[in-house]
């Protein structure tokens, strides 16, 4: 990839139940910060995204969130945020998060980290884009993801090529390297909802 300017991070909004899953998350924070990457994230203070922007703004990097009207007060929106977009829905935040990213990387979460996941994965595999997808996988926390994706490529629901939608990483240098090694996008961004 060309040049990495706005990083994407899909994770949990809560913290989980290991501790090493809010050291990554603040170390991609941190690390975001030094190397002058903008964090792209859900706009909430709580769980790993409020680790992830913390840490951003502790090093003295930019941090800009995304966040439904009616989520504000339930992720308690992060209100010394570089910028903030308060939107109208769900739909809308994912799109406005698409729309700022050079990238995407998805670090432990819940259900809803998998369905930001999983859209922004099938919008690569209808060639809406081709921004880099990087799955963080802390612990193997991802690996029974891997092991659906792989399931439905054996079942014949998902072409063989999918596999290669996405990097699946376990370290913080593979999620840089991972992007770092990527082709620069060549499709235009245009994942406007079918």
């Amino acid at each position: 990839m060309a040049e990495l300017t706005s990083l994407c991070v899909y994770c949990g909004s809560q913290l989980g139940n290991d501790p090493a899953y809010r050291e990554l998350a603040q170390n991609l924070g941190t690390r975001l910060a030094a190397t002058r990457v903008r964090l792209i994230f859900g706009g909430g203070r709580i769980g790993l995204m409020g680790v992830v922007a913390d840490a951003v703004l502790a090093a003295g990097g930019t941090a800009i969130g995304v966040i439904p009207q009616h989520l504000s007060r339930a992720e308690n929106a992060h209100s010394e945020l570089s910028e903030i977009h308060v939107v109208d829905s769900m739909h809308t935040r994912k799109q406005k998060m698409f729309d700022l990213a050079d990238a995407f990387a998805v670090l432990p979460g819940g259900l809803g980290t998998l369905d930001e996941t999983i859209e922004v994965l099938t919008w690569k595999q209808l060639g809406l884009h081709d921004k880099p997808i990087v799955i963080l996988n802390q612990s193997e926390y991802w690996q029974p993801l891997e092991a659906l994706i792989q399931h439905t490529i054996a079942a014949s629901f998902t072409g063989s090529g999918s596999a290669r939608l996405y990097s699946l990483v376990s370290t913080m240098d593979g999620l840089f390297a991972a992007i770092a090694d990527a082709p620069s996008p060549m499709v235009a961004a245009g994942s406007e909802r079918l």
